[in-house]
């Protein structure tokens, strides 16, 4: 019987990293100048057991948190399993990173653009640090924020490591609908092609993006064009698109099969690994960049039925190589087919010279596990 560990914890993010194509959590800096792998800005432990102490995380030492059972960054990539995996394996680390509540700590307040700028410089700088030391390949990771500066704060630290701005922006105060009431008018406002244009002029190396821009009715409210995961839709969004990486969330299981058939990279809340059945009638496949199937074995795959999945899964396990073990024409092969379907502009020398023998293309879909293996309940630490 599975167990889903809380999120962002060790256990969840080994589960993850082990079983997709990469993780995604979030990282916060502590009071005592630490990187510590949080979501919420108040520690998520029961109110019982903050025994007087402020409730904001970047007012806790590394030490504290530590002892309540989370997870300081630098934790995270001494562990084995996780450090294989992303340094050695080719997975991708989505290092989404989070700032204060402005009353907090080192909020830097309402108004502050250079202080904000500043902080989030200051996390991406440590993390470039830590990164290194592991000697984690640049192309195995992506920095990203609900941060305005972002690309001010990568100049900043002077990393030359991928990043992104989440857009629409959501402030870093006010609880989840006041949050939802706030960014609605500016998801309204802005269409696909705004999107996509924006970040391509901020330098962004990827697109994060809401399952809200591709499935109806809510895919029919932003202005402008009318994206999907289907037909003309497909077709007009990767015309836009022309190739930029594209992260989508929450990538639940009705969409899973069509967001990464529409070349798309999906963040999934189901780490299950006995959840190998999609609702949508398909065997699930959990590393389409790691272990990439070519045209024919994709058929045999969407051939199977829910009586001869497990066969065939297993079958093409053993059959399939990893993209590290892919010879020089299996890697152009794949990369012809997905560049083809998916508009991707770059010749294809070009996306072979740029990736590694152990990383997919940038461009190439994936599942990636969303905070390790999937966004849990409140308090995250209960015990």
């Amino acid at each position: 019987m599975y167990y889903q560990e809380p999120e962002n914890t060790l256990k969840s993010l080994q589960h993850a990293i082990s079983l997709f194509d990469g993780v995604e959590f979030d990282i916060r800096m502590t009071s005592d100048n630490q990187l510590v792998i949080h979501h919420d800005r108040e520690v998520s432990i029961p109110n019982s057991r903050l025994q007087g102490k402020n409730k904001w995380v970047e007012s806790w030492t590394l030490a504290d948190l530590e002892s309540e059972g989370f997870l300081s960054f630098r934790a995270m990539l001494e562990d084995p399993i996780i450090n294989s995996n992303w340094v050695e394996k080719g997975k991708i680390g989505c290092i989404e990173i989070k700032r204060p509540h402005p009353n907090a700590p080192m909020g830097g307040g309402f108004f502050s653009r250079k202080k904000h700028n500043k902080h989030v410089a200051n996390i991406i700088k440590m993390a470039d640090e830590i990164l290194e030391e592991f000697q984690v390949p640049h192309e195995n990771t992506v920095y990203y924020a609900f941060h305005k500066g972002m690309r001010d704060s990568s100049n900043m630290a002077k990393s030359k490591r991928p990043w992104a701005a989440l857009i629409p922006y959501i402030s870093p105060y006010g609880n989840r609908t006041t949050q939802r009431i706030q960014s609605f008018p500016r998801y309204l406002s802005t269409s696909f092609s705004s999107l996509v244009r924006q970040h391509n002029n901020m330098g962004s190396s990827m697109l994060p993006c809401a399952i809200e821009y591709f499935v109806a009715p809510h895919n029919k409210l932003p202005l402008g064009k009318t994206i999907g995961l289907h037909g003309k839709k497909l077709s007009d969004m990767n015309h836009i698109r022309k190739g930029l990486p594209t992260y989508v969330w929450p990538a639940k299981p009705i969409h899973e099969k069509s967001i990464l058939n529409a070349g798309l990279t999906g963040l999934t809340d189901n780490a299950n690994p006995q959840f190998t059945w999609l609702p949508t009638g398909n065997a699930r496949w959990v590393n389409p960049a790691i272990q990439p199937l070519d045209n024919q074995q994709q058929q045999l795959l969407d051939s199977a039925t829910e009586e001869n999945h497990l066969e065939i899964l297993k079958q093409l396990k053993m059959e399939v190589p990893l993209w590290s073990e892919c010879d020089n024409s299996r890697r152009i092969e794949l990369i012809s087919m997905w560049k083809e379907s998916w508009n991707w502009q770059k010749s294809v020398d070009e996306i072979l010279q740029s990736s590694s023998n152990s990383s997919p293309p940038w461009q190439a879909p994936r599942l990636i596990g969303h905070r390790g293996s999937g966004k849990t309940s409140r308090p995250v630490i209960s015990e």
